[in-house]
């Protein structure tokens, strides 16, 4: 029987892209695994493997999440109970965060401690959001990395960055007038602030590294 991986529908989410990009990465690699878009608590709860997208502002995010009867309970049980690897994709990376600091102050999932803070570019001339593609910087190894190279470009959309307490939870970084986290994980809990659903090759390696990624 192949994996089942949990895409989580909390209505803040590109969930069609993600769903085609796991699909495309599985078959790709050979790695196939049921991709289930999902607001069931109980199916999250018996995945194999979770990802948790995001579009939109950290509370409203966070909001909606945590607004599904059941799921925050269901993310713990799999994740932090069961170990199962789990993926964050742009707000969904934030949302890992102890604190977001975005229109208020928001409590997040705290499973890696730190804070969401505002970009702020050195360069005035940079815009906010940053949008587009950009380089990032593999800062240590790690599998969802395996065959990406530093240098590679990615896709990213936002206006707001991790900066998690301990840099040893920094997978890969990028700049944007000031470098920031492009990725972070501890233990079997992984996030990329970019999408890799838009990410092209870049990303559907990632996504491949994840669907076999076994911490």
């Amino acid at each position: 029987m192949m994996p089942s991986v949990a895409l989580i529908d909390y209505g803040s989410g590109n969930l069609r892209s993600a769903a085609k990009a796991l699909e495309r990465a599985g078959l790709d690699s050979k790695r196939e695994a049921v991709i289930a878009v999902t607001s069931d608590p109980n199916r999250v709860r018996q995945a194999q493997r979770v990802v948790l997208p995001g579009v939109g502002a950290f509370g409203d995010c966070m909001r909606g999440l945590t607004s599904i009867a059941g799921m925050r309970d269901a993310l713990e049980e799999a994740v932090l109970k069961r170990g199962v690897p789990f993926l964050g994709i742009c707000v969904g990376m934030q949302l890992l965060a102890t604190t977001g600091r975005e229109f208020g102050t928001h409590a997040g999932l705290d499973w890696i401690e730190g804070e969401v803070t505002p970009l702020a570019p050195g360069d005035p001339a940079l815009k906010i959001p940053h949008m587009g593609w950009n380089a990032i910087s593999i800062v240590r190894p790690h599998p969802l990395f395996a065959g990406i190279a530093t240098g590679s470009q990615v896709y990213f959309v936002h206006s707001y960055a991790m900066r998690p307490r301990d840099s040893d939870h920094v997978l890969a970084t990028a700049d944007h007038g000031g470098a920031f986290a492009a990725a972070v994980a501890r233990d079997n809990i992984a996030g990329v602030q970019f999408h890799p659903e838009k990410s092209q090759a870049s990303g559907l390696a990632l996504l491949a590294n994840f669907l076999s990624w076994r911490p």
